[in-house]
């Protein structure tokens, strides 16, 4: 049996590891609130989380995003190996717009694209730059617009690459064609703090 924190890991509930998931921020106090009200807690943080695989032990962590956010980096809370924050677009289709975008807590920026769309490929290495810089600030994602024209006829897009910026479900933003970082960023900027 493994300690950590001075607890120990199996007579832990399921959602144990999520609090753990940042070295020292469980402070012993923290277990006197008992097994019922440990998940309680991490139950109600679910929509201020991202959910992130271990690469190393495959296990589920949720990683509260204001930590992300003060620039803190998540650890796994089964083998304690450090977690990868997303990296790359998160990839919206048709189905699940409405669940990754329009209910969002974070902003997000839509990368809407084709792959024979030569700007677009331009544009691809600054959008996966922007989802590693600003992750838990912002969520980034992207869709094809070939293979999803519902959205993409919904919003109107008549030329890509497009990026749509969303607060709160709601477009507030729009750059159309294929623009330098420091131009994406200035818009973002309005939405994100520094």
């Amino acid at each position: 049996m493994s300690t950590d924190h001075g607890l120990v890991h199996t007579s832990l509930p399921r959602c144990w590891p999520a609090l753990l998931a940042f070295h020292g921020d469980v402070s012993r106090e923290t277990v006197h609130y008992g097994r019922r009200k440990a998940c309680m807690i991490a139950e109600s943080m679910n929509d201020l989380l991202e959910m992130i695989r271990c690469g190393v032990c495959s296990a589920m962590n949720r990683v509260p995003l204001e930590k992300v956010q003060t620039g803190r980096r998540p650890i796994c809370g089964n083998c304690r190996s450090p977690l990868a924050l997303r990296l790359h677009p998160l990839v919206v289709t048709d189905s699940t717009f409405a669940e990754h975008v329009e209910r969002s807590r974070l902003p997000v920026l839509l990368d809407l694209w084709a792959p024979w769309c030569g700007p677009c490929r331009l544009l691809t290495p600054v959008v996966e730059e922007l989802a590693g810089e600003l992750a838990g600030r912002l969520r980034v994602a992207s869709l094809n617009v070939d293979e999803n024209p519902v959205t993409a006829s919904r919003f109107r897009i008549q030329s890509i690459p497009a990026l749509l910026l969303f607060q709160n479900g709601v477009e507030i933003d729009r750059i159309v064609g294929a623009q330098p970082k420091p131009e994406i960023l200035r818009h973002l900027l309005r939405v994100i703090p520094g």
